[in-house]
């Protein structure tokens, strides 16, 4: 129904434009029902403004009129306007936009995926920051030119998009120029669009490191991109504006890597344009956020969205921290220069004198402290970046950074693009190094920069920075869903890191579950592509239910403590694609389905749920079930035996939890997890199960 996102003629102007914000206002339907044309809707909305003039200099007031993911628009008003829109009939609510932050190679063999082989031999997609378009990444070498169905367009000036970029606008409500074209000016968009869908680029690397071709998950379907963030972040209008858009558009997938707040539903904007979207057949794929590893640190909580945290891949880039008492502490660095002398050298911290800002080296805090030449000692954390540390490290002179970790973080290290050398090690070395000062008037340190290193074995771990469930909006629904590669990821970048001007072919490595997300987002993109006729929901419950528990060696995934992650921190566990692909049953649900939850769940002391799975595996089979019993409570499923004679062919059961006699807080944790199986010769149908309680 919708065109391209408009500014509306109405004008309403005010002395004082300071006063102004943007507000997202949801309105009903207009009357009449049937088919609502653009022109009707654009003047329904009007209606809700005020339409004075107070000066002759004209400003658009209207910035985005949404067709598929609401029914309302976004304007800017004063406080005195929303008042009065309030009193009008068909008004349903107005708040204040929100602008929100970002979440910021091997991973796919890791995955199981490799060229001419399996699942990408058997196999259109979009948003972010906008793109460096002319990034080998991006060729469509191979790509098949774009389905019948697109609609989308290209506002790069000239021939720049191709087969595999066959769309990229801009939304930036103000921001940019009249004009502007949808170029990555912070880098993310670029790396998160190459990792869902790059194309095959040989002899990749990042400063040296992560050696290899670099490839995205789903590198022979088509891209789209929508730019709706900027340095200063993402204004939710522009998000809005550009699902709308990318639901008109025609995509299969939306991949959005950025931020949010807990919020109810509908109070955030990316789970009521999701909404739309699935009602269109649009799988939404989100990054869960960076907030971990604290609980219910999710920035989105929809069901039907896919929510993805972030995990390790076995590959390192080890940077080692040789004291002068010869111990030796493995950490990672991006940057590792070849000529670095490995000569000891005088070994502070700045942080002893217990100054906050000499802790985390704040901008200025080692303007009279002493570090020229030296190691220096340094803490994660303090709301300042990583790379910015060691920036504030060699503008006060020093040689070299060892970051430490705080407790929360424990084992969790990142390679990073540091601006010297320097490493990066867990908690607990940190602890035995300051030891090591504190024992000696003397302390020396230097390094050993050993390069990449593949084949960690504990692979994957949850990354301590990946935020943890349990939803607040929706604590019936186990959230997140899924973990994904989201740690010392390469992909696709626009500019050299080392300066050298060849910035065609320019890769990074950062982490993030903004880059866990991509991931499932172009395995979703395969999915779809080898099962047309799969619905989002049906794509999610493959991804969840074949999903690992285990890591490499076979023991079950650890945190960031080395200990086993709990429920809130996998979800369902590590994807799998391949077995994605083929998972025996699916639990396939309509977007209306939905409803009857959100409406209210009237829990009761004894809940039973009833669950339809299809069949999409062999025709005659036979399902058994098997269960792992939450503590606290029995679990009663009827059925326990579902036979299939056919594919496509549906079963359902129910599953009933009863309180166990005794209390909750008996088990020693305020939940409990478990799971149900549904096993034939061939398949096993695994879903999760937590219990919360209160």
């Amino acid at each position: 129904m919708a065109q391209e996102m408009e500014e509306l003629p109405l004008v309403e102007l005010d002395k004082d434009q300071n006063r102004l914000t943007t507000y997202i206002v949801h309105v009903t339907k207009p009357m009449g029902g049937g088919t609502i044309l653009s022109k009707d809707l654009d003047n329904w909305y009007r209606s809700f403004l005020p339409y004075t003039i107070t000066s002759s200099n004209h400003h658009p007031r209207m910035v985005y009129s949404f067709k598929n993911v609401a029914t309302g628009f976004a304007t800017r008003l004063t406080d005195e306007e929303v008042k009065a829109m309030k009193g009008k009939d068909g008004f349903i609510s107005a708040r204040p936009e929100r602008i929100l932050p970002l979440h910021t190679t091997h991973s796919p063999n890791f995955l199981g995926l490799y060229q001419n082989l399996g699942f990408w031999k058997d196999s259109n997609f979009g948003k972010d920051t906008g793109i460096f378009p002319n990034h080998p990444s991006f060729s469509d070498e191979e790509v098949p030119p774009p389905p019948a169905k697109w609609k989308g367009k290209c506002e790069f000036n000239g021939t720049v998009c191709n087969n595999k970029l066959i769309g990229a606008r801009i939304f930036q409500n103000g921001t940019q120029p009249v004009g502007a074209q949808p170029f990555d000016d912070v880098g993310h968009g670029t790396h998160t669009a190459s990792t869902a869908a790059g194309n095959f680029v040989n002899n990749a690397n990042a400063l040296g490191n992560a050696n290899g071709t670099a490839v995205g998950m789903a590198p022979y379907v088509h891209l789209a991109i929508y730019k709706v963030c900027s340095k200063g972040g993402c204004f939710e209008s522009n998000i809005l504006a550009a699902l709308d858009t990318a639901i008109e558009d025609g995509v299969d997938v939306l991949s959005l890597s950025l931020g949010g707040f807990p919020a109810h539903f509908y109070e955030d904007p990316i789970a009521l344009g999701a909404f739309s979207a699935i009602q269109k057949g649009i799988l939404v794929s989100c990054s869960a956020a960076n907030g971990g590893p604290f609980y219910g640190s999710l920035a989105k909580e929809a069901p039907w969205i896919l929510i993805v945290e972030a995990s390790t891949i076995d590959r390192k880039i080890v940077a080692t921290a040789k004291l002068g008492n010869g111990e030796e502490y493995d950490g990672e660095s991006l940057f590792q220069p070849k000529d670095f002398n490995s000569t000891l050298l005088p070994l502070v911290y700045a942080g002893a004198n217990g100054n906050i800002s000499s802790t985390f080296y704040a901008p200025g805090s080692l303007k009279d402290t002493e570090v020229k030449g030296q190691v220096v000692l340094c803490e994660r954390g303090g709301n300042i970046g990583r790379i910015e540390k060691g920036e504030e490290v060699a503008l006060a002179g020093g040689a070299a950074m060892i970051l430490i970790n705080q407790l929360p973080d424990g084992f969790s290290t990142l390679a990073d693009a540091h601006v010297l050398p320097a490493t990066h090690v867990s908690y607990a070395a940190g602890l035995k190094i300051k030891s090591y000062i504190n024992s000696t008037s003397a302390p020396t340190a230097t390094f050993v920069f050993k390069g990449t290193i593949i084949g960690d074995s504990s692979a994957p771990t949850v990354a301590s920075f990946s935020s943890r469930g349990p939803s607040h909006a929706s604590p019936g629904i186990l959230k997140p869903d899924i973990i994904g590669p989201g740690v010392n990821i390469i992909a696709a970048w626009p500019i050299s890191l080392d300066n050298t001007t060849d910035s065609n072919s320019t890769f990074n490595v950062i982490s993030g579950t903004s880059m866990s997300c991509p991931h499932l987002s172009g395995i979703a993109a395969l999915l779809k592509s080898s099962h047309p006729d799969w619905s989002p929901a049906a794509i999610k419950s493959a991804i969840m239910t074949t999903a690992d528990v285990v890591n490499l060696q076979g023991t079950p995934i650890l945190d960031q403590t080395l200990l086993p992650a709990d429920i809130f921190a996998t979800g369902a566990g590590h994807v799998n694609p391949s077995k994605a692909n083929d998972p025996g049953l699916v639990y396939d649900i309509q977007p209306d389905d939905y409803i009857p939850y959100l409406c209210g769940l009237n829990y009761t002391d004894e809940q039973t749920y009833t669950r339809t799975v299809t069949n999409v595996g062999q025709a005659n089979s036979t399902y058994t079930v098997e269960v792992s019993l939450p503590q606290g409570v029995d679990m009663i499923v009827n059925p326990s035996q579902i036979t299939f004679s056919g594919v496509n062919q549906k079963a359902t059961y129910s599953v009933g939890f009863i309180p166990e006699s005794g209390k909750p807080g008996d088990i020693g944790k305020p939940f409990s997890q478990g799971y149900l199986k549904w096993v034939s010769e061939k398949y096993s149908v695994r879903s999760p199960v937590s219990i919360i309680f209160k």
